[in-house]
């Protein structure tokens, strides 16, 4: 299908391109300027919105296989194409574990039956997530897996950890660190302070974090081996990557926005919509956040899109499971937290939306250019609305922001020249 976007505000990461038209024809961007008007078989006015690269997530689950209760690969294709989201990459932490090329090709293959977004499967460090045995990375990485982590889980043995580096440098593959030390978060179900103790909840230090952040920059620094760190959330992580990058450590780290808009007072009244893991910190840790964010130690924003369903969140506190689905409200908080507060730029919500995940992961994706795929979403920044859990596309609505007032909706989305999703109205 060839398509034509006319009078669009083009947003890249280096620079805002406006009243520009965009030919689109066999899923690729073919032209783009100021006067391009050829025939097409459709053709889209985007006066008013802002045309961004489709974002891309490095760091969500879609359940799939095994709870498929919680969210499957349609739902959760569904829900990020809503949000704006035309790649994710989904964890391994399923059943059965992505531990093997069986389950990647499982993954792939239902993602091109029934999936409307790119699906890039991560696959386990460690046989079963049991962080004692190596998985199989190179038959994955055949197989159409593109990074390793146990996310869910934290390596906690170091010299498995050491040898999951260089084992998957051998494939040039990237790993992702789920950074908790088992020991001292000891069973806490939020943050350890003041809120925990109102609330009569175990709490989780901050330090169980620090201390496994540290142990990978330095395994990272001695092997000479690049390590993504996985959702950080403490004032004292901020600082040890911040350092680590100054030594020349090949680290990249990402947060997640609801490290940046919330903080554990959003778990008064024991509200498990907030129960998440890392948990949610202080104001401190989350001044620290968008510092990192700011100054670029942090360099990727994703979601941790964690679907539960409802009963399973309707138990008391510390029974409930971890995690929040993040999709549909990633790039409004993002934008309305950051953006308008001049905190980042519209250029660089998209390089750690959409470009710096990227890379990261080793994806040709994430940018708006002649001859790359059509991965594209309109986006309406001026208009604010009101977050509506109730109406997400994803099966599980476990969500903190239901009635937040947001500006950033994404109008339509198009994955390789398609339009997949289009905002009623």
């Amino acid at each position: 299908m060839r398509i034509l976007i006319t009078n669009a505000t083009v947003v890249h990461a280096d620079r805002i391109e406006k009243n520009m038209n965009l030919y689109i024809e066999n899923g690729f961007v073919d032209m783009m300027g100021k006067n391009i008007l050829l025939e097409a078989d459709r053709v889209i006015d985007a006066k008013g919105l802002y045309v961004l690269p489709g974002l891309v997530d490095a760091h969500c689950h879609l359940r799939d296989p095994g709870f498929e209760y919680k969210e499957d690969i349609a739902s959760g294709t569904r829900s990020a194409a809503k949000g704006g989201f035309t790649s994710v990459a989904c964890m391994p932490n399923t059943k059965p574990t992505v531990d093997n090329e069986t389950v990647v090709r499982y993954i792939k293959e239902k993602a091109q039956r029934e999936g409307i977004v790119n699906v890039f499967p991560i696959g386990s460090i460690t046989k079963g997530l049991e962080g004692i045995e190596l998985s199989e990375m190179g038959s994955m990485k055949e197989a159409g897996m593109v990074a390793v982590s146990d996310d869910g889980r934290p390596v906690m043995n170091a010299a498995v950890m050491k040898k999951a580096l260089i084992y998957a440098s051998q494939f040039n593959l990237p790993v992702i660190s789920h950074c908790e030390d088992l020991d001292l978060a000891d069973g806490g179900s939020m943050n350890e302070g003041t809120i925990s103790t109102i609330l009569g909840l175990r709490g989780i230090p901050s330090s169980a974090e620090d201390v496994m952040v540290s142990r990978e920059l330095l395994l990272s620094e001695y092997t000479k081996v690049p390590v993504h760190i996985a959702h950080v959330s403490t004032k004292t992580s901020v600082e040890l990557v911040r350092q680590a990058k100054k030594r020349g450590v090949k680290c990249t780290a990402e947060t997640c926005p609801h490290y940046f808009t919330l903080t554990e007072r959003a778990c008064m009244g024991y509200d498990t919509n907030a129960k998440m893991n890392p948990p949610l910190r202080s104001d401190e840790d989350v001044e620290a956040i968008v510092e990192g964010l700011k100054d670029g130690t942090l360099d990727i924003i994703a979601t941790d899109h964690a679907p539960h369903h409802k009963d399973e969140k309707n138990v008391e506190f510390d029974s409930a499971p971890n995690g929040i689905v993040g999709f549909e409200t990633a790039l409004a908080l993002t934008y309305t937290t950051l953006v308008e507060t001049g905190v980042l730029t519209l250029s660089q919500m998209v390089e750690k939306l959409a470009l710096n995940p990227s890379k990261m992961l080793h994806l040709d994706k994430g940018t708006v250019a002649c001859g790359k795929a059509a991965d594209l979403i309109l986006v309406d920044f001026d208009t604010p609305y009101t977050v509506e859990v109730a109406k997400f596309a994803s099966k599980s609505k476990n969500s903190p922001y239901d009635g937040f007032k947001v500006k950033g909706r994404v109008m339509k989305t198009l994955v390789g020249g398609k339009v997949v999703y289009e905002a009623e109205g």
